[in-house]
């Protein structure tokens, strides 16, 4: 019962600090609800960015690898020329791979080129060309608004087929259906067999509605892919770590190339992992950045909040001598002003955690973005208030608690 009355009494007192001195306390609190609101903000935008980074990588599987020539590299620089004269993924090597390991379930090769697209007088320019062999579908799946993925005999065989994204059946065929009808590519003539349903961009920007998808050996009649960055794009069977499937990869590879015991891998086995670590590293730093702005305004909000209470204590310096002559303790006197500078902060602090969720309920509704004030914010953001009135409120409260009961009733304040 005590406890309850003393955050009762202290609850009062602070509301009273607020309508009382409405200006000071208003000016006090402004450092705490902008502090709060400068880390709480980053981090619900951080999150919902790493949400859906993360989703999008995922997309790609968890379970899948790329052999290329190129490491994957976030936010650290690479000895280039180490990796320069490597030579690129080939058609055949995927083939060997699948003969030879016990771990991969499916596989594609794939590599992309940038064309323009016709259709009579209608056109696209620098489209994403990307020419597959046939399991690709498999590896890297997708959805079909309308029409068929290859055949194997179609890849096998090198057809002019196209499966094109939604945006250029859009562009390309405003007013008819695409499947059935042809399109120029590489100044020849193509069969579309099939239209991507419409995604939209994902998180870096990349859609598939804006590509065209052809069999690799059609394209490689036309391009020379020992000069374009190719890729072995794997899928492990179930059951079957990425782990175990990388290091098999590995020695598959320096097989097929004839690699010396001691000589360097000339490939690179990427997966997306590197991508998700890349983006937790980068999310790390802007995370101690936006601590340290939001710490100056915090500083700045807790010396407001040791101000109130100093004012606060000199104020009721009669209150609390008669407290004590009554036999109130010193822990009581302490606790109820360290009450006090926490329900004040804390009050900072609500405002700046509303003032984020009206701005994320109104950039997720504007801008598309869902943007989420997680529980975890909500706990850090009062969690932090709470932890800046105990430190702001801890000497102001110290001093109450060591009046002198004779004293402080003599006290004229």
């Amino acid at each position: 019962m005590k406890v309850l009355k003393l955050v009762y009494e202290s609850l009062v007192f602070a509301y009273k600090a607020l309508v009382i001195n409405k200006v000071r306390a208003l000016l006090s609190l402004l450092g705490i609800t902008i502090g709060i609101f400068s880390i709480i903000s980053v981090f619900t935008v951080f999150d919902s960015l790493q949400s859906n980074i993360k989703s999008e990588i995922n997309s790609l599987g968890s379970n899948v690898l790329f052999i290329q020539k190129w490491p994957w590299v976030m936010g650290r620089k690479i000895a280039w020329w180490k990796y320069f004269q490597r030579p690129q993924p080939t058609l055949q090597e995927m083939k060997e791979i699948l003969k030879r390991s016990s771990t991969v379930a499916d596989a594609t090769f794939m590599y992309a080129v940038q064309r323009n697209v016709y259709n009579g007088d209608n056109y696209m320019e620098d489209v994403t060309i990307m020419a597959v062999s046939y399991d690709y579908n498999k590896v890297m799946p997708f959805d079909l608004q309308e029409g068929r993925y290859f055949t194997q005999g179609e890849c096998l065989g090198g057809r002019n087929l196209a499966i094109i994204g939604a945006d250029i059946a859009k562009n390309i065929f405003p007013h008819s259906d695409p499947v059935g009808q042809q399109i120029k590519i590489f100044g020849r003539k193509l069969d579309v067999i099939g239209v991507i349903k419409k995604k939209g961009e994902d998180i870096f920007g990349n859609s598939s509605d804006d590509r065209v998808i052809v069999p690799v050996m059609f394209a490689n009649s036309l391009v020379n892919p020992k000069n374009i960055n190719c890729s072995i794009i794997v899928i492990s069977k179930p059951y079957v770590s990425v782990e175990a499937m990388k290091e098999e990869l590995t020695g598959i590879m320096r097989s097929i190339r004839k690699l010396k015991p001691r000589a360097d891998n000339n490939f690179t086995i990427n997966q997306t992992d590197i991508i998700n670590k890349g983006f937790d590293s980068l999310f790390r730093i802007i995370a101690l950045v936006s601590w340290i702005i939001g710490g100056f305004s915090l500083l700045v909000g807790g010396f407001g909040i040791a101000n109130i209470m100093f004012v606060s204590v000199k104020e009721r310096t009669n209150q609390i001598g008669i407290q004590k002559s009554l036999g109130a303790k010193k822990y009581f006197i302490l606790l109820q002003f360290l009450f006090e500078a926490v329900f004040l902060s804390i009050a900072g602090g609500l405002v700046g955690l509303l003032i984020v969720f009206l701005l994320s309920y109104g950039a997720s509704s504007l801008l598309g973005f869902k943007l989420i004030l997680s529980l975890k914010n909500i706990v850090v953001g009062i969690g932090v208030s709470a932890f800046i009135g105990i430190v702001s409120g801890f000497i102001p409260a110290w001093s109450a608690s060591r009046l002198d009961p004779v004293e402080a009733i003599r006290s004229n304040f």
